[in-house]
């Protein structure tokens, strides 16, 4: 009795939406169709259309680089900053907490803001690098094709530091020092610790921190739409941009659910990995 409200739940507001979403995508779902109320099955259509568009190639391996990059670089610095804030030191907590910013301002706040750092001709990031000579003209960031990937998943991975370093930093606190002190006392110091003791301990929350990461990067749409809405000339499409556009742009909303489908499916991959690495892990 005690599962049923949350069964419920999530029924409702998980399950229901999941079922609507699979419908839509095998129906000629438009406008036309909040008018008269008929949307006729089209079965696999939608899906054909997904998969013989032009645009579903580069959005496939646009969002595997925006994924992988932005991954490798949250947890990247994410791992460095938390190893940095285990020490003690004045001011150590109020850093920490500046450092919640990016995480706490409305994603459509922060990409806006972005935009107007990495702007070609006003952007403070050009001026500033014009400034100590590391470039001679300005950086078209957000207008040129083979650099606009680049500047969104930059800005994409400052937005996931701060979650990076919440859960890694925990993570890393409750790894008991005696482990450090008898290490110490075999010579395993600095990075010999840190392969064996902090790493071993600390994978479990890596695994989380990981595939969690890779379920929320693979649909992020704010940043995107903030910075480039998808350009120039397409070199930013994701799949959660096409779904964005098919439904809310063209109004094709069947086949934006079926593109937010293969999202899901992706997500849900993921999620299996997670879940067999984890029962592997408590089985050994």
């Amino acid at each position: 009795m005690f599962v049923v409200p949350a069964a419920i739940y999530l029924v409702l507001f998980f399950g229901y939406p999941v079922v609507k979403n699979v419908t839509m995508s095998l129906q000629e779902y438009t406008t036309r169709t909040f008018f008269t109320g008929e949307a006729p099955w089209v079965g696999l259509a939608n899906y054909a259309t997904v998969v013989g568009s032009q645009l579903f190639g580069p959005a496939m391996l646009n969002t595997a680089l925006f994924t992988i990059g932005s991954i490798l670089g949250q947890f990247v610095i994410g791992l460095a900053l938390a190893s940095f804030f285990k020490r003690r030191f004045p001011l150590n907590g109020f850093l920490r907490s500046m450092l919640l910013l990016p995480w706490l301002l409305p994603l459509i706040v922060a990409s806006a803001t972005w935009r107007s750092i990495l702007d070609q001709d006003s952007g403070i990031l050009n001026r500033f690098l014009e400034g100590v000579g590391l470039i001679q003209e300005p950086v078209p960031w957000l207008t040129s094709p083979s650099v606009a990937l680049i500047a969104v998943i930059l800005v994409n991975i400052w937005v996931g530091i701060p979650f990076n370093v919440t859960l890694l930093y925990s993570g890393l606190q409750d790894i008991p020092e005696e482990l450090y002190e008898a290490g110490a006392m075999d010579g395993a110091t600095g990075w010999k610790a840190f392969w064996h003791i902090t790493w071993p301990n600390l994978r479990p929350v890596v695994s989380v921190v990981l595939v969690l990461g890779v379920v929320y990067t693979i649909k992020v749409l704010d940043i995107i739409l903030g910075l480039t809405n998808g350009g120039p000339a397409n070199s930013t499409q994701t799949l959660s941009i096409r779904s964005y556009q098919e439904s809310f742009v063209n109004f094709e909303f069947g086949v934006g659910a079926a593109y937010s489908n293969i999202l899901i499916l992706i997500s849900l991959l993921f999620a299996i990995i997670y879940l067999r690495a984890n029962r592997r892990a408590v089985d050994e």
